[in-house]
């Protein structure tokens, strides 16, 4: 393949480098020769050649190399069932072997990823821009070295339906939920509020590190966010004071994820989800004032930390709580039952007690979830709905 420019060879398809070995064959009349300038074999030049004298064009394109029969293939009716069963549940393949276990369909888990595989269609990655150094939760391997942090809207009409959001509002009951989730274990913490606005965020944090320290965690804690206003927003000055003033002094520290990529916060993200599924969806309309509330989400937060099976990576199938103790923890297993607390009632006392410097600029300004109205707190004042 000497005599051919790079450029031309550079564009040429399969098909066409094919025609090329079989013309450079009519040309030299040798096999050897021809295996020698194409750099293979003499068994490719004979496949190819007499492909080409028995198909003509036609016999140089690629072939299937399916087998003509396939005795341990899922047959299509299954198939169909795994697909439609992923279509109404969404779930990932491990969760999915078990709801279909229950429809009486046994398949593995593996099974079931090549199914979905086939059933997908192709789909094109965006290509990613650099990014700065930031935590993936599958790097941490010490409890609690990671915990990422983040704000659900619960009033939210598309997961929850018209009748749960106006049950909420006739009601008055807490609109937003702050969960913080270990990256490890998948241990979580809840607490909720009736506004938005960084002293809750940081009284959040604070409650969950004295919860961690209370319960001898001595683990430098690092709370990762998004780039929103309660934590600090895009002032990286802020960020940075924020975190020396009410985090550092419990061995604490502030960090965010790059903007776009929730996958850094991933477990957290996906943690709200299994809220709305397995919490709201079902228990909401029983809560008929915070009290009530607050007393049900206890239940959950312990049934998801002890009780519940997780299917993520290093979890095998086990709760939080039970991956914590096999990972070395041996304190009581109250830390994972943290009773959620409504932050808008203790957020100014809290913060105010951890303040190092002075200044009155914790609190913001900023629009709501619904950006139909803009909210101007004022330092130490709750605000209960």
């Amino acid at each position: 393949m000497a005599d051919l420019a790079y450029r031309e060879v550079y564009a040429m398809t399969r098909d066409q480098a094919r025609l090329r070995m079989v013309m450079t064959y009519t040309e030299t009349r040798s096999v050897s020769e021809t295996a020698r300038r194409w750099g293979t074999s003499r068994q490719v030049v004979r496949k190819w050649l007499s492909r080409f004298q028995s198909e003509g064009l036609s016999g140089l394109s690629d072939r299937s190399r399916r087998p003509n029969h396939s005795p341990g293939q899922t047959p299509p009716h299954i198939e169909e069932q795994v697909l439609q069963a992923r279509e109404k549940t969404e779930y990932g393949r491990l969760r999915l072997a078990l709801y279909l276990r229950d429809h009486g369909l046994s398949l593995s888990p593996h099974t079931i990823r090549h199914i979905l595989r086939r059933g997908r269609p192709p789909q094109k990655r965006k290509r990613r821009r650099p990014l700065y150094p930031a935590l993936w939760a599958w790097d941490q391997e010490e409890p609690f070295a990671l915990i990422q942090t983040d704000v659900k809207h619960i009033l939210d009409k598309q997961a929850l339906g018209t009748q749960r959001t106006t049950h909420l509002l006739r009601h008055r009951l807490p609109r937003y939920q702050w969960p913080a989730c270990d990256a490890r274990t998948r241990l979580r913490f809840l607490a909720y509020s009736h506004r938005l606005n960084r002293t809750n965020g940081m009284a959040f944090m604070i409650l969950v590190l004295m919860w961690l320290r209370a319960h001898d965690v001595q683990t430098e804690v690092t709370f990762q966010t998004d780039w929103g206003q309660e934590f600090g927003g895009d002032n990286l000055a802020r960020i940075t004071s924020l975190a020396t003033r009410y985090l550092h002094p419990l061995g604490g520290d502030l960090r965010r994820y790059p903007l776009g990529r929730k996958g850094y916060n991933g477990r957290v993200e996906r943690s709200h989800r299994t809220d709305d599924e397995e919490f709201y969806r079902p228990y909401l309309l029983s809560a008929n004032d915070t009290n009530q509330f607050l007393a049900v989400a206890l239940h959950w937060v312990y049934f998801y930390n002890a009780i519940r099976p997780h299917f993520g990576k290093g979890m095998d199938q086990k709760p939080p709580l039970e991956v914590l103790v096999r990972l070395g923890y041996n304190g009581p297993a109250s830390i994972a039952a943290l009773p959620p607390v409504l932050l808008d009632q203790i957020s100014a006392d809290l913060t105010l007690a951890f303040r190092i410097g002075g200044g009155n600029d914790l609190l913001a300004t900023y629009p709501s979830a619904q950006g139909k109205e803009k909210r101007l707190y004022s330092h130490g004042a709750s605000h209960p709905e």
